[in-house]
């Protein structure tokens, strides 16, 4: 199969022939964006953007939660949504907070001109930001939480998906009820418009095409596996990509309406992030591991699966013992064990017992912890889990999260004090 792998690739333009991978993010990837020029911007679990110049990074660092939307200009600036509520613009590494939801961020758009940009929230709502004059609008949902958006080409309509399985039209001109595109008997989560048409992904697996002015149906691509998580268009040569729950990528042809290519890019976990390079013959995706894949779009059909790494959120369970279990389910994702830095959303937990919280260096804490008078102990690990962080800790940047039985809360501290104590080594 090499040799055959082989021959395939040396028939394509040396450009197409390249498979990438773009690592150092310490969490799963969430979105991805490109820039006209080529530079991969990644959004992750682990709080932070890369800004990708070849495979070296540069590292926005700023929000206090997941980064979960991503989205650039022509001339690079780049805006991003969180699970802190917020919405941020990034020139050069220096965030401007443009505003604040009651809500996770779901995505994140510029207006055509670049004048605006806009969000939507799962608190139902769309926040429209002026980038220089003019005073932020919020627009709100009549149909639950918004999840994507798209501006039409003149920038005076928005369209948006929510969580009530909508596709709504909002005239950015007037202060009247968004009209009501199509609806979709579950959630939408992605969408992508054109001046033509309008295709949108669904919690339930569906993948349709509608006319982007009156709703009617243009072509229907459902297969059987869900939810549709991620969607990239390449206007250029009319390649659409789809990904979903189950770990693959659907390339349509928009001339022909037909399914191209129909590719599993991971073995395990779904693909959350799509985003096509300037040329459209790579094909950037992202999913539970902490890394971006370039796929050659004219030969992802000869590539094997990304073998999904050995995070450590991703073990059986089943296999461990319960306090062990407890820490994988609870902490993994977002904590290291070992000592040194870490991408990871958390600091370090190596040498947590008898440690002041909030006092790893280089770790950027919230201001609940970074002053607090709390040592690292049995007691106080019991009681965070017990009560709750948004409770024990209210403020801090720890999802809320519980262990109500007392037993897997003795299991999980007599985990960490054997896995995060220091060797002689380290004395």
């Amino acid at each position: 199969m090499r040799w055959l792998l082989a021959i395939c690739l040396s028939a394509l333009p040396a450009a197409a022939q390249e498979f990438t991978t773009l690592k150092g993010h310490g969490g799963p990837i969430m979105d991805l964006a490109v820039t006209p020029g080529g530079r991969v911007v990644s959004a992750s679990f682990d709080n932070a953007l890369g800004v990708w110049t070849g495979r070296q990074p540069a590292w926005l660092d700023g929000h206090d939660a997941a980064v979960t939307a991503a989205a650039v200009t022509r001339d690079g600036m780049v805006l991003s949504g969180s699970d802190d509520f917020t919405v941020r613009l990034w020139q050069d590494s220096e965030p401007r907070v443009l505003g604040h939801h009651k809500g996770k961020v779901a995505d994140v758009a510029f207006s055509p001109d670049g004048t605006m940009a806009a969000s939507a929230s799962w608190d139902g709502t769309i926040g429209l930001w002026p980038l220089s004059r003019g005073a932020p609008k919020v627009l709100r949902s009549p149909d639950g939480g918004v999840n994507a958006l798209a501006f039409a080409q003149g920038g005076n309509r928005l369209y948006a998906a929510t969580n009530g399985g909508s596709v709504l039209v909002y005239d950015l001109t007037a202060d009247e009820t968004p009209l009501r595109l199509a609806q979709h008997g579950f959630g939408i989560n992605r969408l992508v418009l054109t001046n033509d048409w309008l295709a949108y992904g669904a919690i339930d697996g569906a993948t349709r095409v509608i006319a982007a002015d009156t709703g009617e149906p243009v072509a229907d691509f459902t297969l059987d596996r869900r939810p549709i998580l991620a969607m990239a268009l390449h206007a250029e040569t009319g390649q659409l990509a789809v990904g979903d729950g189950h770990g693959y990528i659907m390339m349509l042809d928009t001339e022909r309406w037909r399914i191209a290519r129909d590719f599993r890019a991971t073995r395990r976990g779904p693909v959350w992030a799509l985003a096509f390079s300037p040329g459209g013959h790579l094909l950037y995706s992202g999913g539970l591991d902490d890394v971006v894949y370039g796929w050659p779009v004219e030969a992802m059909d000869a590539f094997e699966p990304a073998p999904t790494g050995e995070r450590s959120f991703l073990r059986d369970v089943a296999s461990m013992p319960n306090g062990e279990r407890q820490f994988m389910r609870k902490c993994s994702i977002c904590h290291a064990l070992n000592p040194g830095a870490s991408r990871k959303a958390g600091p370090t937990l190596y040498g947590v017992f008898g440690r002041r919280a909030g006092t790893v260096p280089g770790y950027s804490y919230s201001p609940t912890l970074s002053g607090s008078d709390i040592i690292w102990s049995s007691g106080t690990i019991d009681a965070l889990f017990n009560e709750g962080p948004d409770h024990y800790v209210p403020g801090s940047k720890m999802p809320m999260q519980r262990i109500a039985a007392q037993e897997d809360r003795n299991d999980l501290i007599s985990f960490l004090k054997s896995a995060t104590e220091p060797g002689d080594t380290d004395q």
